[in-house]
């Protein structure tokens, strides 16, 4: 067989397994689509490299992690604004009080209930560009904080920091969009 009819096998086999890990590392369905696509034109690229010691889909994974990766370094860089006037007043004190209200537990297993999982993925993608990339890597794709310092270009304690700030404001999300309905 020659390398572009393997190569047609092996996009037409991995294709829909590689976009839903995508579109669930990045939460964008345009955006996994063009990261699948980059992985399998560095993959077409590489082919003749590849020696076959890992499987297939392990191989073109490891290509998505790292496009994944790229993908969120590139846009970590690029900067937005974040303000904490949400959570705090001009002197730097609190501006609710319930700020660490407890949650009901006698939810079981909210994951399981599609309408929490619809407003979870709401109130993640309400995050600020620079929380969200380090949260999502965090908590989504089980990155440690040394790894995230590194790729990020952050200290530890910063990342420290906008992981609080994030659980705080998908703590009020969740709970103005859930749990205080």
């Amino acid at each position: 067989m020659k390398k572009d009819e393997i190569f047609k096998d092996i996009v037409n086999q991995y294709t829909a397994i590689l976009y839903n890990r995508a579109n669930y590392l990045l939460q964008d369905s345009d955006e996994a689509e063009d990261i699948v696509q980059d992985v399998f034109l560095s993959a077409y690229q590489g082919f003749d490299n590849y020696q076959g010691r890992s499987n297939t889909k392990t191989w073109l994974m490891g290509i998505l992690k790292n496009k994944v990766a790229d993908y969120y370094r590139k846009k970590y860089k690029q900067g937005t604004s974040i303000s904490l006037s949400h959570f705090f007043d001009e002197d730097g004190t609190w501006k609710q009080d319930h700020a660490l209200k407890e949650w009901r537990d006698d939810e079981k297993s909210l994951f399981d209930d599609l309408d929490f999982k619809r407003i979870f993925d709401h109130c993640i993608d309400r995050l600020p560009a620079k929380w969200s990339i380090p949260f999502k890597m965090y908590y989504l794709d089980n990155k440690k904080t040394d790894l995230l310092s590194q790729e990020l270009g952050l200290s530890t304690t910063n990342i420290w920091k906008i992981l609080q700030r994030g659980r705080l404001q998908l703590k009020e999300c969740l709970e103005q969009n859930w749990f205080n309905k």
